[in-house]
């Protein structure tokens, strides 16, 4: 598919930041393929027709004969041209060039305008020539231009060439990729020192995001489309066919079961399309490979025969033994080179379903977000996507080993004859069981599966509302929800364990049942049959081999099946529903016309879900102000997302004219500095940026802020105050001087000052947004005398519209309310309050405002700090990257490892391991006992007795191997249940400061990845180290045995083996750790798009996000390429030495065959050709368990950092009923944040009576929310004390003291669950009591419409309740707790004016007996409190009656006049 031109985000004049605002400038690659290739070619174009005119018309001097000159000219034209068109070729079937290229005609039409162009110039050489002209100006300025314009992109082409990171392997030679010896130089710099991202080499352009998302995207959409259009086609002739088909209840699932399974063949298609050739390359490796494979029984075969005959020539055993060196030596090679493209493959699948999910994550409704949570995402580019890639490496062993395992049984067929069809017996007897085993594993898997999912779900919401957590005490209620969930999930994983091990054993017994049965007929059918060395030793090289082929298909099928569930788990989610385009008609700007247009509409939040608003019928003019207002649950909030698109149109039409920006109730902040926040992807303009910091009231802020607007804001502005927020997110869509402007409630957030400033500044008639369309949803109605059209929500439908006077003077419901509830919060607009407005806006813009250090313990992180070594470039940093350990994994990781199984499992596993292997050396000795056995008048004796011993052997080898791997399994779910619940316990009791600085994305990636590699990866490591330690212990013995010289060359290759591996253990493991820390951005980033996908939809930032997560992904498969390069290096190097053992052991038996019995060179041989592979699996084993191992260092680091108190103290003999009075004292109380920090509260004493209800107030930053933090011990006291009842609460532990306190906070947090969890984690409460709650919440009603009501399960973050009702829960919650004292945190900044109403008289009836303290932006709801408590700069300025301070007319008093009610 070829488009004329470029894509957008391609074009030249739009990326100043790479042209002009950088230190690098830089022109974009656009740019430099049209006009600077354009530029001198339409130059020449346009001068030689006149330039030929006027040779044509002047005077004719003479021809000029054809000189060297004249020559080299036109050669040069012409090999400019003829490389123009080589470029034009390179750029159509360069297989790694970037999609662009081929998707954009504008890239090919450059060097064929130049072809033409340099053609041309050349005809005008001649032409010149025949006129007599000898230079020619229009041909300099011609050359002149060519070469300017060429200098850019020379400059671009030598710095990609002499790119210092760039991968050696594009640029190595066929020896050196044959033999991985590009890789060396990484594996050298990475023992020499410990490697750092730096040291890692970018990606191959083929492997990079970009390259292949712009493939398999493209693929992808275009199956799917195909595949819905087929599907509907299929339901329409069927309903048109037969008339109505027959519905059952079973019809829809079976659609859904249908669709998925189809979606899950698409994906699949896909992949295989995008990924197939390369990979069936590899495949030819593998076959290559297993052509030497089974060249090397023959040769042994051969081998054996000349140690027989002892007249045969010398020479000939040395060439057998040469030649099972190369054909070993080949085998390795291909074997490797296939691992090495199907990892490749791995690497480039894991690319492409982690952009596929990302993609989808921006493009999901909101009732899909609802089903597919954060965990469940977080779990598929994780578990999933692992278990993918394995099957790659895997799937082509389920056909290439059927094929094995047939020419193993033919070649038996050739040495035994038909006794050897026996062996099929054990082989028909393992596969069955095997097949069962697989299909219980899988069904087991997808019960772990969802445990997993169900288990990261809840970690993430526990990350996220764990500030709820604290001030609420239910820490263990969660840790209980957790741990129900881990068990859950290891007992399935012990089942599972349990059938692997039962799996194991019956493969790893295989070559020997096989054997026993191919012996026992051979010998017992006929007693001429001799079993000679020749006989035994090559069908047990034979076996070996088989033995391959049958322990990899059980796993391969395992694999395939696992595969097969994440496919469809993917694809699952991959077809959930997306927001339509077509809900709402996007139109461009037009002046003089309705902007929003909505006309009989209907909106439901699914497909098959009830209508949440109909019969809309909106226009909204140009310019004009839109007040959206009604109660909770009204339906405000999803009206504007209708106007998004966010809702499904189910009928009527909807249309928006012009760009979009959007506010949401609940602001969204990314982790990165306040400017970036603001920017949002747009350039810096000085002027409009200061304009709009000012306006926002931003400006104070970032006065005080320690890197300015370059200050790091956390997770979810973990580290602003709610108002502050809502002022970031306000100010990034004023900044993008966007058509129309959707705001849900911003100004619910802000003290009454702030939000009047704000609405003048902003959003009113004389605002920055004076020109702009604005909807506005609102609580407050101070603001609605001011907007055009006032929209009153009830029900899902609009009751009354108009303008505020046309409904005041409607006399209806709305205007009714406005009486009610306004008293003194309404004034008509008059001079004086004008006035009044503006020196309060003055006043705001120049008073010096503090950081609301409520929950900004790290904003200020180094704002006064005294330290020494305090680095000015780090101000304004507050969360910390993941970090990479150095040096290999210290000692201590193991012993905290191996400590959790305990000793006496240890000894039980290394006794299980000694007697297996020992049970081996016998069964092998006893073999070539066997072939020794000299025949008697043609037949061998005792058939049955070195039967029973061979049998008694092997089974017992078989028992002992399965005792072995099912201890080693169960040590290691012992070990995975303790690290867990160690890292949870860790986790949870961290203080606040902790969540601050640590990104989501770390501690996710411990509970997802971490924990699934100490779950699976440790214990299958141990496994193989264990069992191929021991089997190199047995080769040893026996190569030692049968050819003592062949310890001469077996200590110098142990040096060389300790050597290579050293190399190989320092580098991998550094590559694991910085693999592992490149994966938290991932998350991390998926975090923050799945809760903000609305946001980047409304502003149009897609592709911006696209691209970050497109780069962090690269950043992490840099990590990950040279890991598994480095695996195959190593093989290829320690194979190469186990080669050299076969070629010792073969010629020394050579040299020695007149003293060596045939079967005990054949026992010699046949083990030393084993010693490749066990090397191998042992460097690789042991490197997979010290690479997952810093899973573990990992998971333990989280047990050094600092801890909060404990949860209870011993010994504290606090009653039951305390507090009984709930009176509170602050004597001398100081608070900081950090030490060397300032006061954020300073010598505050005061005394709170019991029953007592206080206010606190003050401007941003004055430490209201920060006295909370203090009660709640949050924050630790610096100096002074709190008492409560007249117990100083520093002595309690935080839950006696929590559990004893309640708060209804800022910011209503719920969690997945059932409604009846919400509000009581522990199940203390009957329903009678939840219902009596619910009443007093004024939530009865809305609950009881609910499908099983208080089981009524709400989404993650409670998305499925509106932000009001979400609150009134949180009022439920602290009526169920029933405490002496509450705090009440901008509890009703989310609610309409009656809720608030109802919700105040609640609290004055149901608290009445309780000491109340309100942190309050609406000052009018602590107006007739018994005490106020002004704080400005963490000092208490003014305490005292309302009615008193309001006399004073001092700090209170002028706040009551800026909120209007004074």
């Amino acid at each position: 598919r070829l488009t004329l031109f470029p894509d957008p985000h391609l074009v030249w004049f739009q990326d100043w930041n790479l042209t002009w605002n950088t230190d690098r400038p830089n022109l974009s690659r656009c740019f430099q393929h049209t006009v600077l290739v354009w530029f001198p070619c339409v130059y020449l174009w346009t001068c030689s027709p006149f330039y030929l005119l006027y040779l044509q018309l002047r005077p004719h001097p003479g021809v000029i004969h054809l000189s060297r000159l004249c020559c080299s000219k036109m050669v040069l034209g012409l090999s400019l041209a003829s490389f123009s068109l080589v470029q034009m070729l390179y750029f159509l079937l360069k297989e790694d060039q970037d999609q662009v290229v081929h998707q954009n005609l504008v890239f090919l039409l450059g060097p064929l305008i130049r072809i033409f162009t340099l053609v041309l110039a050349v005809s005008v050489i001649h032409i010149e020539r025949l006129k007599g002209v000898r230079s020619s100006v229009v041909l300099f300025f011609f050359w002149t231009l060519l070469v300017l314009c060429s200098i850019v992109p020379l400059k671009v082409d030598v710095e990609q060439i002499t790119e210092q990171n760039r991968c050696p392997e594009e640029d190595a030679s066929f020896l050196s990729k044959f033999f991985f010896f590009w890789f060396s130089s990484l594996v050298v710099g990475g023992y020499r020192r410990p490697l750092c991202s730096s040291d890692l080499w970018s990606l191959r352009s083929q492997d990079s995001s970009t390259h292949i998302m712009s493939e398999i995207d493209r693929v992808w959409t275009d199956a799917c489309t195909e595949k819905r259009k087929q599907e509907s086609e299929t339901e329409m002739s069927a309903t048109e066919g037969s008339g109505p088909p027959d519905h059952t209840e079973k019809t829809p699932l079976l659609k859904q079961t249908r669709s998925r399974q189809t979606f899950t063949l698409v994906l699949l298609r896909t992949l295989g399309w995008s990924f197939g050739l390369y990979f069936m390359c590899g495949t030819v490796c593998l076959l290559l490979h297993d052509v030497t494979m089974f060249m090397v029984p023959q040769v042994l075969s051969l081998l054996l025969a000349f140690m027989h005959d002892p007249g045969a020539e010398l020479w000939k055993g040395f060439l057998y033994s040469s030649l099972l060196f190369v054909l070993s030596c080949l085998q390795s090679l291909l074997h490797h080179h296939y691992m090495c493209r199907c990892f490749t493959v791995g690497m480039r699948l894991k690319t492409a379903v982690m952009g596929l999910v990302y993609r989808k994550c921006l493009l999901m409704s909101s009732s899909a977000r609802r089903q597919c949570t954060l965990g469940e995402i977080i779990s598929l580019v994780s578990a999933d996507v692992q278990k993918l890639m394995d099957f790659v490496v895997y799937v082509n062993s389920v056909w290439v080993a059927p094929i094995e395992i047939a020419f193993c049984f033919y070649f038996l067929w050739q040495l035994l004859g038909p006794p050897s069809l026996a062996g099929l017996s054990a082989v028909v007897l393992i596969f069955p069981l095997n097949g069962f085993i697989a299909k219980l594993r899988s069904r087991l898997q997808e019960v772990q599966m969802t445990f997993m999912d169900g288990r990261i779900k809840l970690m993430n919401e526990i990350l996220s509302g764990v500030k709820i957590l604290k001030f609420y005490a239910w820490e263990e209620a969660f840790l209980r929800r957790v741990g129900i969930l881990r068990e859950g999930e290891l007992k399935a994983l012990k089942k599972s364990q349990i059938y692997y091990c039962i799996s194991l054993a019956s493969f790893s017994s295989s070559s020997f049942l096989i054997l026993f049965a191919v012996f026992g007929v051979y010998v017992l059918i006929d007693d001429q049959n001799v079993l000679d060395a020749q006989k035994i030793f090559v069908s047990v090289a034979l076996i070996n081999i088989l033995k391959t082929p049958l322990s990899q298909l059980p796993f391969a099928m395992s694999t395939s099946m696992q595969a097969i569930i994440s496919l469809r788990r993917l694809a699952n989610f991959l077809q959930q529903d997306e927001v339509k385009a077509e809900s709402v008609e996007r139109l461009p700007h037009s002046t003089g016309v309705p902007v929003v247009v909505i006309e009989s509409g209907s909106f439901a939040w699914s497909p098959d879900g009830p209508v949440s608003l109909h019969s809309l019928n909106i226009k909204v003019e140009p310019g004009s102000i839109v007040a959206v207002v009604g109660h909770v649950g009204s339906g405000k909030s999803s009206l504007l997302s209708a106007m998004l698109g966010e809702m499904e149109r189910r009928s009527g039409s909807a249309c928006i004219k012009g760009s979009v920006a959007y506010v949401p109730q609940q602001a969204w902040i990314l982790n990165a500095s306040l400017k970036e926040n603001v920017l949002f992807g747009g350039q810096r303009i000085e002027s409009w940026y200061h304009r709009v910091m000012e306006a926002c009231a931003l400006l104070p802020d970032l006065d005080i802020l320690p890197g300015g607007d370059g200050t790091e804001i956390g997770e979810k502005g973990l580290n602003l105050s709610g108002g502050q927020k809502q002022r970031v997110s306000l100010a990034r869509a004023v900044y993008r001087k966007s058509d129309v402007y959707l705001l849900d409630d911003p100004l619910s957030a802000v003290d009454a000052h702030v939000g009047q400033h704000i609405f003048d500044r902003v959003i009113g008639p004389k605002g920055l947004l004076r020109d702009k369309t604005r909807v506005l949803v609102t609580n407050g109605i101070s603001f609605l005398s001011k907007v055009d059209l006032v929209l009153v929500m009830e029900d899902g439908q609009i009751s009354e519209m108009g303008s505020f006077k046309q409904l005041m003077d409607k006399r209806g419901a709305f205007a009714t309310f406005i009486h009610t509830h306004s008293g003194r919060n309404y004034r008509e607009p008059a001079t004086h309050r004008d006035k009044g407005s503006r020196k309060s806006v003055s006043r705001l813009s120049l008073m010096e405002f503090s950081i609301d250090l409520s929950q900004e313990q790290l904003i200020s992180g180094h704002q006064v700090t005294t330290d020494q070594d305090f680095d000015p470039e780090d101000a304004g940093k507050l969360t910390e990257a993941d970090s990479a350990h150095t040096g290999r994994v210290k000692l201590q990781m193991y012993s905290e490892y191996f400590r959790t199984l305990g000793r006496t499992f240890i000894v039980i596993i290394l006794f299980l391991c000694g007697f297996q292997q020992t049970a081996s050396l016998a069964y092998s000795y006893w073999l070539s006992l066997w072939a020794d056995d000299a025949p008697v008048n043609g037949t061998q004796t005792d058939h049955n007795l070195k039967l029973g011993v061979f049998a008694l052997l092997g089974f017992t080898q078989g028992l002992s191997m399965f005792g072995t791997t099912l201890a080693v399994s169960l040590g290691g779910i012992l070990a995975s249940r303790y690290l867990h619940a160690d890292l949870l316990q860790n986790v949870l009791h961290s203080p606040m400061s902790f969540f601050e600085v640590t990104p989501s994305g770390n501690l996710l990636n411990r509970f997802s990845k971490e924990i699934d590699a100490i779950d699976c990866m440790i214990p299958d490591g141990l496994k193989m180290m264990l069992g191929y330690l021991f089997k190199l212990l047995e080769v040893c013995i026996i190569v030692l045995l049968a050819t003592p010289f062949t310890g001469l060359v077996l200590l110098p290759l142990t040096g060389l083996y300790i050597l290579i591996q050293s190399f190989y253990v320092a580098t991998s493991c550094q590559l694991r750790r910085l693999e592992a820390v490149s994966r938290s951005p991932i998350y991390t980033h998926f975090n923050e798009t799945v809760q903000g996908a609305g946001i980047i939809r409304a502003f149009g930032e897609q592709q911006r996000f696209i691209l970050e997560a497109d780069r962090h992904i690269d950043n992490n498969q840099q990590a990950y390429f040279p890991r598994f390069v480095a695996t195959r290096w190593l093989a290829v190097n320690l194979e190469f030495l186990g080669n050299l053992l076969v070629l010792a052991a073969s010629l020394f038996s050579v040299y020695g065959r007149g003293k060596l019995s045939p079967g005990i060179v054949g026992l010699a041989v046949t083990h030393s050709l084993q010693v490749t592979g066990i090397l191998s699996w042992i460097v690789r084993s042991w490197t997979d368990v010290e690479n997952n191992i810093v899973s573990v260092e990992r998971v333990k680091e989280y047990a050094r950092t600092p801890k909060e108190a404990p949860w209870t103290v011993e010994g504290t003999l606090v009653p039951s009923s305390w507090p009984s009075s709930g009176s509170i004292q602050l004597e001398d109380f100081g608070l900081q944040y950090r030490k060397g920090l300032d006061w954020a509260l300073k010598d505050i004493s005061i005394s709170i009576q019991d029953r007592e209800k206080v206010g606190i107030v003050g401007r941003t930053g004055a430490g209201k929310s920060s006295l909370a933090l203090g009660i709640f011990r949050i924050l630790e006291a610096v100096k002074g004390r709190i008492c409560i009842d007249g117990v100083n609460i520093a002595q309690l532990g935080l839950h006696e003291l929590r559990s004893r306190l309640t708060i209804i906070p800022q910011d209503p947090v719920l969690f997945s669950g059932t409604l009846r969890m919400n509000l009581d984690p522990f199940e203390t409460c009957s329903d009678q009591e939840l219902w009596k709650a619910l009443e007093l919440s004024h939530l009865t009603s809305f609950v009881s419409t609910l499908p099983k009501k208080l089981d009524y399960q709400c989404s993650e973050g409670g998305e499925n309740l509106s932000v009001g009702q979400r609150q009134l829960l949180c009022l439920a919650r602290a009526l169920l707790r029933k405490t002496r004292i509450l705090v009440l945190d901008e509890a009703t900044a989310a609610v309409d004016l009656q809720t608030d109403q109802l919700i105040q008289s609640t609290i004055r009836t149901q608290f009445e007996d309780c000491t109340v303290l309100t942190i309050a932006h609406r000052l009018n709801t602590i107006i007739d409190y018994s005490r106020v408590l002004v704080m400005d700069q963490g000092s208490i300025v003014e305490a005292g009656p309302p009615s008193e301070l309001l006399r004073q007319q001092s700090h209170f008093y002028q706040m009551c006049v800026e909120a209007g009610l004074a």
